[in-house]
């Protein structure tokens, strides 16, 4: 960490090119000796990626900034806020601290949280940014946290982690098991020390997998941002045994929508041809798999048991998007050019031999324009068009 870029000449000049190319920046030099171009650089595209993701960050005074991998691993406050809902009590442990901003969250919901961070530079870096941002009741900890836990010999009211997805090359890894440090195989170290975990997953992990490798799983939440699929939360409580509660949030601008189930209940739907409104469940639907009970819940039918669409006379509350059906076609080049006289329309594909490349390559139809086209199967497994325009 270096601290001559607290400066507030330097730091009047990170605020001023925040819109500036950096690669020109670089190339201008700087005229500050103290500190090279490229620190001040990285500053600077680091807080620019926390303007949206990170705005209150973004909004205080002589934040100092990691590198920018760091501010694209960490949790958006959004995501942050919502976790910190799940848990409370007098004391958690963040074994896996990072940037903090977590930690920051959880500080709300405890009397004291404790953040490790093995990395020694970023453990100091979240140290300051924590006085900045006036917070009094979080300790950071330079240390792994399993080392910490095992050294100090305290239990808490929760522990949580946030296992790093990449490996000692900075490549992605998509298993549990490879992830650091690994949980499944600390699980019973952990409930030593505390009876409730809370685990952020990435969200491209199996869930049934997922399940299997670890133990006492009581609850698994389901978080996306604009339709994006940002984490899957764990929840897992020392010698639990019961059913597994599975929710599938949706976080939309100032709107939250939420489904949900049991895991693997699989309540029965109900199928009908398409009808006058058709619905695209959001991605925390999709990832959660919980399909059947949107069937269930809201009292509409699918179109197919593999297309995971919906339709229905009345048009209906909905957590995912809404069409009103104009028209149902074949899959007929000829026929859809009619339909579609200025060869502009979005298109969706759900459960159909082609991709939307390649219907765009055989068709001609641009992307764009107020026409929504999805390609599916119906209950007759007859491959269908419907046009669309949303609601």
């Amino acid at each position: 960490m270096n601290n001559h870029l607290l400066n507030n000449e330097i730091q009047n000049f990170i605020n001023t090119n925040l819109n500036e190319d950096p690669i020109q920046l670089i190339l201008k030099g700087s005229s500050f000796f103290e500190i090279s171009i490229q620190e001040i650089v990285e500053q600077i595209v680091s807080k620019k990626k926390c303007k949206k993701k990170l705005p209150t960050w973004f909004q205080t005074k002589r934040i100092y900034y990691p590198n920018k991998l760091n501010i694209e691993q960490t949790s958006s406050e959004i995501t942050a806020n919502y976790k910190a809902k799940l848990v409370s009590g007098n004391s958690l442990i963040d074994i896996t601290g990072g940037f903090g901003v977590d930690c920051f969250a959880f500080a709300e919901m405890f009397t004291e949280v404790t953040h490790c961070e093995i990395n020694t530079e970023l453990s100091e870096i979240v140290s300051h940014n924590y006085k900045q941002l006036e917070v009094k009741n979080i300790k950071t900890i330079a240390k792994d946290g399993l080392e910490y836990l095992n050294e100090n010999n305290k239990e808490f009211d929760w522990i949580y982690a946030d296992p790093s997805r990449r490996d000692e090359s900075k490549e992605k890894v998509f298993l549990l098991k490879d992830c650091s440090p690994n949980i499944s195989e600390n699980l019973d170290f952990l409930f030593s020390y505390s009876d409730n975990l809370l685990l952020k997953l990435s969200p491209i992990l199996d869930i049934s997998s997922s399940i299997k490798e670890l133990k006492c799983v009581k609850e698994i939440h389901v978080i996306a941002v604009q339709n994006e699929v940002k984490e899957l939360l764990f929840i897992l409580e020392n010698n639990y045994n019961g059913v597994i509660k599975i929710k599938a949030i949706h976080i939309k601008n100032n709107d939250i929508e939420i489904l949900e189930s049991i895991f693997n209940s699989s309540p029965n739907s109900t199928f009908s041809l398409p009808k006058t409104y058709l619905y695209e469940p959001n991605s925390a639907i999709l990832k959660a798999g919980i399909f059947n009970e949107v069937s269930h819940h809201l009292n509409i039918d699918k179109l197919h048991n593999n297309s995971h669409l919906y339709t229905s006379n009345e048009l209906i509350y909905f957590p995912g998007r809404r069409f009103k059906i104009n028209g149902i076609s074949t899959y007929d080049k000829k026929i859809l050019k009619k339909l579609i006289p200025n060869k502009k329309a979005n298109i969706t594909v759900r459960n159909f031999p082609e991709t939307v490349a390649q219907i765009r390559k055989k068709t001609g139809i641009k992307d764009g324009g107020d026409t929504y086209l999805f390609f599916t199967t119906d209950i007759n497994n007859k491959h269908v068009v419907l046009i669309c325009e949303k609601v």
